[in-house]
């Protein structure tokens, strides 16, 4: 009863904010990024701020400092935040979403992204090195990558916004020129992170812990999770691909980024991508002749390319180790899709690298490369151009096998020099960013099925990319015609990884016991936790795209090494749900066999306890024991102190009181005598 109590008396004194997204600590070989609150949570008097000149009532005129700022999304900038940085007045910071984008573009992230993690260095293209060539996101204002000492929240629903708003109106709006009156409108945001100044710090305590503690206190983890990989031709996923078969790898990222965690829409930035790739991956298994081709094509999706390369730097390391079925020596090319929904014209720029290419050979291969893209492109409404030889590549994947070995490949993306993309790595990079736009009215299902123009443009490109990938592994020109990318799964997609995950179609290709990763809004973080939520779905649309199915009971599909037929060493089987009988209520479960594999996307620098390495990524996520925030009305100092020495005062006086009482108990407390009674 009592805790029943304590709760309804919370309520009345808190509002709690439950649609917020914080910012959280990173940390990296060297340094420390985000935000932190101290450990009791940080709490200030409400202002808010939407526009410039709202900032002189917190930085310098407001009387009731520190100050919790409420930010208009539009003012989410460097030149503010740098300000409301260097001020003891400001205890944290609530960023309202801009509605609608902001037109100038807003990208929290580096003007040169994984800057240092790439191929070009001071011994290979040094005239390329720190984008001195072109500056790839010159909207990157490097937020993100900035130390906050202060809690920075993100508010996600309007309706909180407004309440807060609400009272910040009737309580702390300032009165004929001076301060408003108590009780104020308060906020208070608790993200105290574990993990302070760099990965080496935080690993070596969490080390320490490990080796000298029952019940160890781990302050950080590293990003991690897996690479998604598949084959056209299957192959002995625990064995060695043979030295002269040739392979070509198609490669892309899955993940985002942005300022808040767990807030990476990425639609531009890797949705785009990823998409387009998989429904080229589908295209090409269609082909009637794909087991004859003379090359293998080998479908990567890369995670944790947003923290300086996770994902491709661990497999290229697993193919030097002899960690992984193919060596890098079974690379024939390598064809990479990257930003590609916004075109211009609808023209496709295709990057290589001119280092690589002053070696004859590589030349005379990316040459062919070229050629062969360019003429996949005839009758698509897709034109390639080349960027040509005086460019580097923009960041990619691809930049991680050229530190490796001198390999032919290309680029693909939406852009010549800097990016279309004006959100890069941040919460804009919505499907309204790809312009994807959808009529009013339609149900979840028929917006799933609804073919949007971005969804048109996207199948003409996994076409092209999936004729190019026929011709390159030895298929017959005449036979590309037949190859042609499904707009229809390209929209269905689109849909799930960028508006809602929990739709029909996905629901019936994943597994039963995996329901629960289907959330209502996608974001594609990396994250510490693994496989995470587009990890698993990339995972089971790309076998559900490129597998068959077979006919094997639940037992059968579960347990296939108990079936002699079933070449466990070539293939993956899956029972998923299947989709819900029309009449019924209850699914109809198959079996799908596939190449679809999962490999370790885990930083070498962790595999090796190389915590300082500036060779591959470093990237740790500090942990964190509470993440809230809420508002409430806080009293002026003077009551405040009042009300606690009128409770000291109650308090003395009662003990005063009790003692007085305990001490005359005798006299006050004892028996009357019996009148009547006579002393002899």
């Amino acid at each position: 009863a009592g805790s029943c109590q304590g709760n309804s008396v919370e309520r009345k004194i808190y509002i709690p904010l439950n649609k917020t997204a914080p910012c959280v600590r990173l940390l990296n070989a060297t340094h420390q990024i985000g935000c932190q609150s101290s450990m009791s949570g940080d709490t200030g008097v409400i202002h808010v701020v939407e526009k410039e000149e709202d900032l002189s009532w917190v930085l310098s005129d407001g009387p009731h400092p520190p100050y919790m700022v409420v930010l208009d999304g539009n003012l989410f900038t460097r030149g503010v935040m740098m300000q409301l940085k260097g001020t003891s007045r400001v205890s944290g910071l609530a960023v309202a979403v801009a509605k609608p984008n902001p037109p100038q573009g807003f990208s929290p992230g580096l003007k040169c992204p994984n800057d240092g993690f790439g191929v070009y260095s001071k011994d290979y293209g040094p005239q390329f090195a720190h984008c001195n060539k072109t500056v790839w996101n010159p909207a990157g204002s490097g937020l993100s990558y900035e130390d906050f000492s202060f809690p920075i929240f993100l508010l996600e629903d309007a309706n909180e916004t407004q309440v807060i708003k609400q009272c910040y109106q009737a309580h702390n709006v300032p009165r004929n020129g001076s301060g408003p009156e108590y009780p104020l409108c308060a906020m208070q945001l608790f993200s105290h992170m574990h993990a302070v100044t760099s990965t080496v710090t935080c690993m070596r305590r969490s080390s320490l812990q490990s080796t000298f503690s029952i019940n160890p206190e781990v302050v950080c983890d590293p990003l991690l999770d897996y690479n998604v990989w598949s084959t056209l031709q299957p192959i002995n996923s625990s064995g060695k691909v043979d030295p002269e078969k040739e392979v070509i790898i198609v490669a892309t990222r899955i993940d985002s980024h942005s300022f808040f965690w767990n807030i990476a829409p990425g639609a531009e930035s890797a949705v785009s991508s990823f998409v387009t790739h998989l429904a080229a991956a589908e295209a090409l298994h269609k082909a009637s002749d794909v087991h004859l081709l003379q090359r293998n094509v080998m479908f990567t999706f890369f995670q944790g390319e947003t923290f300086d390369y996770i994902g491709s730097s661990r497999m290229v390391y697993d193919m030097e180790k002899d960690k992984f079925p193919l060596r890098l020596d079974n690379i024939h090319s390598f064809v990479e899709l990257n930003q590609v929904a916004l075109r211009n014209d609808s023209v496709l720029w295709m990057h290589t690298d001119p280092v690589s290419r002053m070696n004859g050979s590589v030349e005379a291969q990316v040459r062919n490369l070229l050629d062969v893209l360019s003429s996949s492109s005839v009758g698509a409404n897709v034109t390639l151009q080349e960027v040509g030889y005086s460019q580097p590549l923009p960041p990619s994947s691809f930049q991680r096998f050229l530190r490796a070995r001198h390999i032919p490949g290309v680029v693909l993306t939406d852009h010549r020099t800097a990016f279309q993309n004006r959100y890069y790595q941040s919460m804009y990079d919505t499907p309204e960013n790809i312009r994807m736009q959808y009529p009013e009215g339609l149900s979840p299902e028929e917006t799933l099925d609804y073919v949007t123009d971005t969804a048109k443009a996207l199948a003409e490109v996994a076409t092209v990319v999936a004729r190019a990938l026929y011709r390159l592994a030895g298929g017959a020109g005449s036979g590309t015609s037949a190859i042609q990318a499904d707009p229809k799964t390209v929209t269905r997609m689109l849909y799930g990884f960028l508006i809602k995950m929990n739709n029909s179609w996905f629901q019936s290709i994943i597994k039963p016991d995996l329901k629960g990763i289907l959330g209502d809004v996608p974001q594609h973080y990396v994250a510490v936790s693994s496989p995470v939520n587009t990890t698993y779905l990339v995972q089971y649309v790309l076998a559900n795209l490129t597998g068959t199915v077979v006919n094997l009971t639940k037992e059968e599909c579960q347990n296939p090494e108990k079936t002699p037929s079933s070449e466990r060493e070539l293939y993956e089987y899956a029972w998923v749900q299947g989709s819900l009988d029309p009449n019924a209520t209850s699914r109809v479960p198959y079996c799908v066999r596939s190449t679809v594999h999962l490999s370790k996307a885990l930083s070498p620098a962790f595999e090796l306890r190389q915590w300082g390495s500036t060779e591959y990524s470093t990237w740790t996520e500090s942990r964190w024991k509470e993440i809230r925030a809420r508002i409430f009305l806080v009293a002026s100092k003077e009551l405040e102190i009042l009300t606690l020495l009128v409770g000291v005062a109650i308090l003395v006086f009662s003990l005063l009181a009790t003692y007085f009482i305990n001490a005359k108990a005798d006299v006050l407390f004892s028996d009357p005598r019996d009148p009547g009674a006579v002393a002899y």
